[in-house]
């Protein structure tokens, strides 16, 4: 596997990439007397993607083979939907040996072939492509069992707007497969003449190497999957010190939501680095003994090895009594002896976490930033235990420059107290599970905070009314890294953006103008995204300060709108209707009832250790919420369980989310007070209207019964001898 990782970057690096397109989808001509829709005609063995962007030019390589599992030979035609723009270089099917060639179809005659096999097959799942031209292809006999090569490369000019570059490559067409894919790769590589700051997936958690400010490597692996999201890049491009660009997108009549993306350089000079003071926190109880020990003194002596020179540092071990390493914080150059001291230090005693904390941050001085690395096994047990005792000493020792990241090892740690410490004083938590490597964690944390280039910061957003901002409180900014910040806001218009921060004492200020919220339209990933950060903020902030009711009504609000799928929303998918008010009341007890369980549960423990990590991952997500396959659910009836095939029962279409009830796809943002414009399924008026507003498409896309509120208005497809308004 890695020799063949190895082979795809080297062609990655010796060519250009394109900006998207889309996949290719063969669509069959069965035999007489053969029904078979676009899902249950081919198989598709492997997908690969090469992309290379070059400077704005991006070329795009496609390797795909099709495999017929039908005991019928197989011919039709092949279509790939290009991206607005696209210059096609190259396009071969392999079939035998032998290349095939297609041509390049306009838009209105690829909107003709689609109409053709939505009518045909009754099936209207190509509709979400109408509005884009194709290439085509006829498709050589596929005997039974055998497959079918695709290559095709096709290269386009990527605009530039405010240093921003987006590439999107649909791969969504993969979900006509028959089976899943067995492999799926897509490889992105960027050059850039000017500086890269962000670069941002917005639909895939993706691998980024940065080697330096100009080069930049994705990478995205799946196997036995059959994808639904497109593959979506964002790159920002700036001679600044620090980038900063925005994405927006806005509903006629709502309020706005935005993504705003921050980086500095990935390579600074010794003079941008921002001096900083590290304090590790060691616990050497005695369930620390052994591996777990032999793991923690090498995390400390990584953070040691790799200070910054004019960086101090500080060393507290803490079991039924503290030790430290020096009474005040040491410089970089002692750095060796701090080493000599963690040789030394012995796993035994019990677990005085207060007295720690405590002596910890009385060491550090409210002149530089303070980065405290809090390491524990265990629960409290020596001195102060109280949870909230422990969280109030440190709350009034702590000077406000110190930010602190616990890492908590193995299940019995006390997630709100590792939690709260952390969210409370700017940092984070990260927990190591059994079978992880605690030094593994603490030097890929250190590597990524080393080179602190801001610190303190604010945002200044101008004229423009911004809130319900995640996160809440801005992070430091470190080289190499980036922010991602989400938010709303009222009215769209032009931008003027003021970022402060500190370097080494004193105040930086960068501006930014020429950007501007959308008053219309935009990037529809957005709100979705958005949501999932702010129900797992509501969440943690349920576990760890206790139900309000304001809280409980956002988290049902948005799981309910967006189709954020939770331990504790799982109503969405259970037998009751979400989409009257009676529905919505019983969907706010049932999770009322849910959250007070968990509330009786103790905050150790391997089931609590895993919430943890759950909420952490839905409020810091770099993309939205993936609807999973399987959840166990309340039938609501009997208090049994079954398991749910959420993803043939939940749908994301762009910003919309539809919930499929008594065989019809609903849009969660409709309510049976409506009145529905009634459309007969492939009537004249279905395609009429398609075409008068061709984002109804891909929302009528997902089935033969549908029903969507556009700007007010409610459509439901219905059967031809129901139509008509009621």
């Amino acid at each position: 596997m890695w020799k063949y990782i190895l082979l795809m970057i080297i062609a990655i690096s010796s060519g250009l990439m394109s900006p998207a397109g889309a996949d290719g989808i063969i669509i069959v001509d069965p035999p007489p007397g053969v029904d078979v829709r676009l899902d249950q005609s081919l198989a598709i063995k492997y997908h690969h993607v090469d992309i290379q962007i070059k400077d704005q030019v991006a070329t795009t390589r496609v390797d795909q083979v099709f495999v017929n599992d039908n005991p019928w030979t197989a011919e039709g035609t092949y279509i790939f939907p290009l991206p607005e723009g696209a210059a096609v270089s190259d396009f071969v099917m392999w079939v035998d040996g032998k290349a095939v060639h297609g041509e390049i179809l306009e838009a209105d005659e690829a909107r003709t072939i689609y109409d053709d096999v939505v009518r045909r097959m009754k099936d209207p799942a190509l509709l979400e492509y109408v509005g884009r031209k194709a290439l085509k292809a006829s498709v050589f006999p596929i005997p039974p069992g055998e497959e079918r090569k695709i290559e095709l490369e096709y290269s386009q000019i990527l605009p530039v707007e405010n240093g921003l570059v987006h590439y999107i490559y649909p791969l969504s067409t993969e979900r006509f497969s028959s089976r899943p894919l067995e492999d799926l790769v897509v490889r992105a590589q960027i050059e850039s003449r000017e500086p890269l700051k962000a670069v941002y997936s917005s639909r895939h958690e993706v691998s980024i190497d940065r080697e330096d400010d100009y080069h930049a490597l994705l990478g995205l692996e799946q196997s036995d999957v059959l994808p639904d999201r497109d593959f979506e890049l964002f790159y920002t491009i700036s001679s600044e010190k620090i980038g900063l660009n925005l994405l927006s997108f806005k509903e006629e009549g709502q309020d706005g939501f935005f993504l705003l993306l921050a980086a500095p350089d990935v390579k600074v000079n010794e003079e941008e680095i921002v001096v900083k003071d590290i304090i590790l926190v060691l616990d050497t109880s005695g369930s620390m003994q052994g591996e777990k020990m032999d793991q923690a003194k090498e995390a400390a002596r990584y953070v040691l090895d790799h200070l910054n020179p004019l960086d101090r540092f500080a060393i507290v071990s803490f079991a039924t009594t503290t030790r430290s390493f020096s009474p005040s914080l040491e410089p970089a150059a002692q750095a060796d002896k701090g080493k000599d001291f963690l040789d030394r230090l012995e796993a035994m005693g019990s677990t005085d976490i207060n007295r720690a904390m405590i002596e910890a941050v009385g060491l550090a001085e409210e002149v530089r930033p303070t980065t405290l690395i809090f390491l524990t096994d265990g629960l409290p047990t020596e001195g102060v235990t109280v949870t909230g005792a422990i969280l109030d000493n440190v709350a009034r020792e702590a000077p406000d420059n110190v930010r602190i990241f616990s890492f908590g090892v193995g299940d019995d740690v006390d997630t709100d107290l590792l939690d709260q410490i952390s969210m409370d004083n700017g940092g984070a938590s990260t927990y190591v599970r059994p079978g992880e490597e605690i030094d593994e964690e603490v030097s890929a944390f250190y590597r990524k905070v080393k080179m602190p280039v801001l610190s303190d910061l604010s945002l200044d957003w101008g004229d423009i009314i911004v809130d319900q901002v995640y996160p809440q409180r801005i992070p430091d900014l470190f080289a190499g890294s980036q922010l991602i910040m989400l938010g709303r806001y009222r009215e769209g218009g032009p931008a003027k953006i003021t970022l402060k921060g500190m370097v080494n004492q004193e105040e930086r200020s960068y501006t930014y103008e020429d950007l501007s919220f959308r008053k219309e339209g935009g990037d529809d990933f957005i709100p979705r995204l958005w949501a999932t950060r702010a129900v797992g903020y509501y969440l943690t902030q349920i576990r760890l300060y206790g139900e309000k009711q304001e809280w409980i009504d956002s988290i049902v609000s948005l799981s309910t709108r967006y189709g954020i799928i939770t331990p504790y929303t799982s109503f969405l998918v259970q037998e009751k209707d979400i989409f009257s008010d009676k529905g919505r009341e019983e969907a706010i007890s049932d999770f009322e009832e849910e959250m007070a369980a968990a509330a009786a549960e103790p905050a150790f423990g391997e089931a609590a250790v895993e919430k943890a990590v759950y909420q952490k991952s839905l409020s810091a997500a770099p993309v939205g919420a993936a609807v999973p396959v399987n959840m166990s659910v309340s039938t609501g009836i009997d208090g049994t369980s079954k398991m749910v095939r959420v993803s043939e029962v939940l749908k994301n279409v762009g910003s919309k989310t539809f919930l499929l009830k008594n065989d019809t796809w609903i849009d969660t943002t409709f309510d049976r007070s409506m009145k529905t414009k009634k459309v007969a399924f492939l009537g004249e008026e279905y395609f009429d209207l398609i075409s008068q507003v061709p984002v109804l498409g891909s929302y009528f896309a997902l089935g033969e019964r549908v029903i969507v509120v556009h700007e007010g208005q409610a459509y439901e497809t219905v059967a031809e001898d129901d139509s008509g308004s009621g």
